[in-house]
């Protein structure tokens, strides 16, 4: 593939833009005496509450490709933290819901918030259809990456990935 064709490039800024914010995830974890798949944790807890599922242990651990001892682990130091309870559910008291913290939210604004605030003022500098077009293009990419270059038998339940989810400005980071 030719390394100067637009779709080439734009494959590199999205995988330089991808490791970037790998690492400031990373040193948001080790600020935090989180383990990077925490702050993972956090994200898919926080996406599911905005898109108004619930968030419980199984789906936790779909969503980050952990088996059960694993997803323990991770909500077991997240609780312990601070960060995330434990509650049951009220319609159906064998089910356990995972809430983030407001204190776990406050902590992602402090660190995320800039970048978050500097992002929007980026988008802001296009106007609505062009908003619409680069929203489109970054759901495709998404939905092009959560399918992956795996076989079938190696990509996530369906459920795992069921939604995408939008992010705006006044959405909690982490």
């Amino acid at each position: 593939m030719d390394e100067q064709d637009t779709g080439m490039k734009v494959v590199h800024l999205l995988r330089a833009i991808t490791v970037e914010l790998d690492r400031i995830g990373e040193r948001f974890a080790g600020l935090h005496a989180l383990h990077p798949t925490d702050v993972r944790a956090l994200i898919c807890l926080l996406d599911a509450a905005r898109a108004g599922l619930p968030a419980t242990p199984g789906m936790l651990g779909a969503r980050l490709g952990l088996n059960s001892a694993g997803t323990t682990a991770v909500i077991d130091r997240l609780e312990r933290l601070g960060h995330v309870r434990r509650e049951r559910d009220s319609g159906d008291r064998r089910r356990v819901l995972l809430t983030v913290e407001e204190s776990a939210v406050a902590l992602g604004w402090s660190f995320f918030g800039p970048l978050i605030h500097e992002i929007v003022t980026i988008m802001g500098r296009f106007d609505e259809a062009d908003q619409a077009i680069i929203e489109r293009f970054l759901n495709d990419v998404h939905e092009a990456v959560a399918q992956g270059p795996a076989g079938p038998e190696e990509r996530p339940h369906p459920a795992a990935s069921a939604s995408v989810v939008h992010v705006h400005p006044e959405s909690p980071p982490v």
